[in-house]
């Protein structure tokens, strides 16, 4: 096929785009309104790359096992490249507490429970100098689309093209990877075309903070407290990277007013990151220094674009992908994993079908059957989360029987069975790394049965499986670092 095919924007959604198009042969052209890369390496692409176009560039990381797997086994010289950046694999076992490593037996296939951790920036770098290596790829920076080219026809747009900022018209397919700041559907609406969409908050607000090594020091082991956590009105992580360094987010609800303007001081995250013992050990100054300012991020939504709603499509010759089409909270980790599928996505139906329309439908429905029910799934975890901040923030509240029970459930079946089984924790695993319905393995007969079973476990006989402190409570810790832990219930609305 030698149709072009133009994408708006050299991030993570262009790139695998671009990457699945061009190593199939199709002639690709990518207009990023971005400078490229300075000279020089991962540090330098870290501390010098301008790419205003992707607030969260500086970001904690993961790449779960279904983006690991598109790259190692369709693009293995990508894979060696990003190995020699300094990228890193956790693997399954290396992520199990001592007392389940004890109990761990491995089996075939733990290797694709593997996640691929660097700072965005270095697997940016790497993969843009990958693609446009390849045959048929070009990158243009610094370019501004001003336009969809095309018209409507029988109330659908055909897209031709786009037109850029400086009257040049390019004809083409058109792959729309520009983000959050994706304009395609503004353009649509001039033309008459209205998108419907879904979208809510996600509840949160992320701050991040990155840190390097010191020589001779090696990352800690895995011990009781995990790397991970959520304490209710403050949740953690701790994300390896490359080169020695690593990066701790803090995710913080948006109703803890206090708390979110003083994060973003270096040393009130740092004190937070003292409290709390599963990154307390990554940030000790013994072992490690922070390499950058806090940096903090806003306006998490979840949003779910529909192009071909009732398979009746809006537009034609026109592919809206990554966060312009499916946002969700980055919390989970999957922004990226959604980018490369559906960039497979995009090629797999540009070559199953020559007819437009037919293309349209058959992505839509491709779509919602790989993304969907990872967005409902995450979405139902916000919407619990939002819940739970309220309810910190308020000393009168009590819960019903129906949350007492779900919570029941959660704390005392679901997370003991898995805590304690890594033959469990191996199957809810894979649904996480989105290899298959994260909803899937608790309803296998056998799956529910192990749960149920730690549920009816009397309390005293599986205390070991309880996880170890997380931190100090919220007001304790507040007051620690000098954050008033009061606020106005009349303004949250408990009065």
């Amino acid at each position: 096929m030698d149709e072009p095919i133009l994408i708006i924007g050299a991030g993570m959604a262009g790139l695998f785009t671009a990457l699945a198009l061009g190593s199939r042969g199709h002639p690709v052209t990518i207009l990023e309104r971005d400078p490229p890369p300075p000279e020089g390496g991962a540090d330098a692409a870290f501390e010098g790359w301008n790419r205003r176009g992707v607030g969260h560039l500086r970001h904690s990381h993961a790449f779960l096992a279904r983006l690991r797997s598109i790259v190692v086994e369709r693009h293995p010289a990508l894979h060696q490249r990003l190995m020699d950046a300094g990228c890193q694999e956790l693997t399954f076992a290396s992520g199990l507490s001592p007392a389940a490593a004890a109990r761990y037996r491995p089996e075939p296939g733990d290797e694709t429970l593997t996640v691929l951790t660097s700072r965005r920036t270095t697997l940016e770098l790497v993969l843009r100098q990958y693609v446009t290596e390849l045959p048929g790829v070009t990158l243009r920076s610094g370019v501004n689309v001003a336009g969809l080219a095309g018209a409507m026809k029988n109330g659908v747009f055909v897209c031709e093209g786009l037109r850029l900022d400086d009257g040049e018209v390019l004809p083409g397919l058109v792959v729309d990877a520009a983000g959050r700041s994706s304009q395609s559907f503004d353009w649509l609406a001039e033309a008459g075309v209205v998108v419907p969409e879904e979208e809510e908050d996600a509840g949160i607000l992320y701050y991040t903070r990155h840190y390097r090594l010191l020589p001779g020091q090696g990352e800690p082991e895995r011990g009781a407290v995990p790397g991970a956590g959520d304490l209710g009105f403050i949740k953690y992580g701790v994300f390896p990277a490359d080169n020695g360094c690593f990066s701790i987010t803090l995710a913080v609800p948006e109703i803890e007013e206090a708390l979110r303007k003083a994060v973003m001081h270096p040393e009130t995250f740092d004190a937070l990151c003292a409290q709390m013992p599963g990154i307390a050990r990554w940030t000790d100054p013994a072992r490690s220094e922070p390499v950058s300012k806090v940096f903090g991020m806003g306006d998490l939504r979840s949003r779910w674009r529909d192009m071909a709603p009732g398979d009746k499509p809006l537009a034609l010759n026109l592919f809206p992908i990554g966060d312009g089409l499916v946002r969700t909270n980055p919390l989970y980790g999957r922004g990226c994993s959604f980018a490369a599928v559906t960039g497979e996505l995009v090629a797999q139906t540009l070559e199953a079908e020559r007819d437009p329309t037919a293309r349209a439908v058959a992505f839509s429905q491709t779509l919602k059957a790989e993304l969907r029910p990872y967005y409902e799934d995450m979405r139902t975890q916000d919407r619990a989360a939002i819940r739970r901040a309220r309810h910190a923030l308020n000393a009168a509240y009590r819960p019903g029987f129906k949350a007492r029970l779900v919570k029941s459930f959660t704390d005392d079946a679901i997370a003991i069975a898995i805590r304690r089984d890594p033959a469990l924790l191996r199957e809810f695993m894979r649904g996480f790394h989105m290899l298959e319905d994260s909803r899937a393995w608790l309803k296998r007969p056998g799956n529910a049965v192990k749960v149920l079973g730690a549920w009816a476990t009397p309390r005293a006989m599986k205390r070991q499986w309880y996880p170890a402190k997380l931190g100090p409570e919220r007001v304790e810790m507040l007051t620690t670092v000098g954050v008033d832990p009061q606020e106005d219930p009349r303004r949250l609305g408990f009065a």
